[in-house]
């Protein structure tokens, strides 16, 4: 015996007898379901066969969403290594387009399911353009995903070496940072900025050791190939100043290194062992024509700077000079700014710009944080591919984005191997540097650096004649460490105002105009109308003084 055919009124699977009202709060009703659910509206309302697969879908991105946000809590350096390796960054882009094209199935599905012919015009219209916006919020943001992830595993491939990572020495890695200029006015390439990053293994506590671009007798420790060439150190004068030994080396000597590699980086690696008695492992080399791009696809760096900082502006039918300021105080800083705020040497010297950038670097790793990263990703990633060039190997990546995320829980040490660190005749040190002073000094600030030298005294520090006459803490005088450089930092601006080669008898630079108001733009751009350039050097003195904000 047959069974009664069962009545189609059900609103949910058979709207077909439902009134419109009813129709159109199950259409909606059934995106929303899409939506966060997806796979829900099928179980309820169509395929569910379909619906039961694209549950389990949705069921397991959740667990590894949950997954990963409980790594994320618990030690977030885990998820930054595994997340920088360009494998699982490929595996995720593949993952994103295929849940992408996914949920625009189900989509597309459930406007089948919803049958918008059944709808009133209006309601239909509203589930239309409800539906484009719901695409795009998910099939659309999982797409971009995507290409971002390929776009990042593309500028991680290109500009990082492959090879295995390396490993700490003495549960430090020691990078050199070169910023590198190539431009039509100059023979090859000149690093300007040049620096050691020698960072903990463990804690991210990183120390600075800048080396200023005229530094000379640099010397090469045994395992060089230039050691051969140069047994007494890069010693040819004042042609031999360091950041002359790149192009020097690529133009002469870089059959003395293995073929493939960047001679050039790696005798201003061998360079700068010999110098600091650190082994530096790897390289990073900054060009400053993509430096700009970087710092604008973070957008913009903040500093807190303590003076007043020149640089080269556009002509002016008023003006008869290009000179223009940027203020004290807290600056937002576009590429361009950030370009010349850290190369600017006019009326100051090498010594002040190098605080400068120093203060800067500092600034752009608070800055390049997860949440930057996150919003800016696709930007950052492309603006690399311009920016850097680097032997550190891809797998290293992610251990060092880790140590950066660390890093910024403290500021830097920072040391220059020049003025006001090592006194203020700054020019006869860089000519003549005491190499076994520098040692001693680096050798203190990475053991304060570690937590490992004794804690300082709480009495008075003794004032210690230098070599060149300076007057500096008998702490910096016997190797020092932070508390002593920041000592020799916070010397009053005739110091620095001498290291800028300026004779003064004026106890601090001067914060106003001789009528008391205060000194503005246009009054600097009057006194070097007026050739008052040694008062424009003394009010600029104080420009490398920095901080983040």
């Amino acid at each position: 015996m047959s069974q009664p055919r069962q009545r189609m009124t059900d609103p949910v699977r058979h709207p077909e007898a439902a009134s419109s009202r009813t129709r159109t709060k199950r259409a909606l009703v059934l995106l929303l379901l899409t939506v966060f659910v997806p796979g829900g509206a099928q179980v309820v309302a169509g395929n569910r066969s379909l619906g039961r697969k694209a549950l389990a879908v949705t069921l397991s991105c959740w667990f590894v969403l949950l997954a990963v946000l409980a790594v994320a809590l618990v030690d977030r350096g885990i998820l930054i290594e595994v997340l920088a390796r360009p494998l699982v960054q490929l595996v995720l882009a593949v993952v994103l387009g295929l849940l992408a094209v996914g949920w625009l199935v189900l989509f597309v599905n459930t406007l089948v399911i919803i049958r918008p012919r059944l709808l009133a015009p209006g309601a239909r219209a509203f589930v239309a353009a409800a539906t484009a916006v719901l695409v795009l919020a998910t099939s659309g943001v999982l797409g971009y995903g995507a290409h971002v992830l390929n776009t990042g595993r593309g500028t991680i491939q290109s500009v990082f070496a492959s090879g295995p990572a390396f490993e700490p020495v003495n549960g430090r890695y020691n990078i050199m940072v070169m910023g590198g200029d190539a431009g039509a006015n100059r023979t090859g390439l000149r690093p300007d900025t040049m620096a050691v990053f020698s960072v903990d293994a463990k804690t991210g506590k990183t120390v600075v050791i800048s080396i200023p671009r005229n530094f000379q007798n640099a010397p090469f420790p045994e395992s060089s190939p230039l050691r051969a060439v140069f047994p007494d150190g890069f010693n040819c004068g004042d042609e031999c100043i360091m950041n002359a030994l790149y192009p020097t080396v690529e133009n002469q000597y870089a059959h003395l290194f293995p073929e493939g590699s960047n001679a050039g980086a790696e005798a201003m690696l061998d360079a700068a062992e010999g110098i600091t008695g650190l082994q530096v492992q790897g390289y990073v080399l900054i060009d400053m024509a993509g430096f700009a791009a970087f710092i604008d696809a973070m957008g913009g760096v903040r500093v807190d700077s303590g003076g007043w900082v020149p640089y080269r502006g556009a002509p002016r039918d008023d003006i008869p000079v290009r000179t223009r300021w940027f203020p004290p105080g807290e600056l937002n800083l576009s590429g361009d700014d950030a370009l010349w705020y850290a190369r600017s040497r006019y009326f100051t010297t090498d010594y002040h710009r190098i605080r400068r950038q120093q203060c800067l670097q500092q600034a752009m790793v608070n800055q390049f944080n997860p949440q930057t990263v996150l919003t800016r990703f696709s930007g950052i990633m492309s603006a690399g591919e311009q920016l850097l060039e680097t032997n550190i190997p891809q797998d290293q990546l992610g251990s060092f984005l880790n140590l950066a995320d660390k890093s910024r829980k403290t500021p830097f040490e920072r040391l220059t191997l020049g003025a006001p660190d090592f006194g203020t005749s700054a020019e006869r040190f860089s000519t003549f540097p005491d190499f076994d002073r520098i040692r001693q000094r680096v050798d203190a600030l990475l053991l304060e650096a570690s937590g490992s030298a004794p804690a300082a005294s709480s009495a008075p520090a003794r004032s210690t004649p230098t070599s060149d006459g300076a007057s500096v803490s008998a702490a910096a005088a016997s190797g020092g460490a932070a508390e002593a450089t920041t000592a020799v930092a916070a010397a009053p601006a005739t110091a620095a105002a001498t290291a800028a080669g300026i004779e003064s008898g004026a106890s601090e630079a001067p914060t106003t105009q001789p009528d008391g108001s205060p000194i503005t733009e246009d009054y600097l751009i009057q006194l070097e109308l007026t050739g008052q350039t040694d008062l424009i050097s003394l009010i600029a003195s104080t420009n490398d003084e920095c901080s983040t904000p």
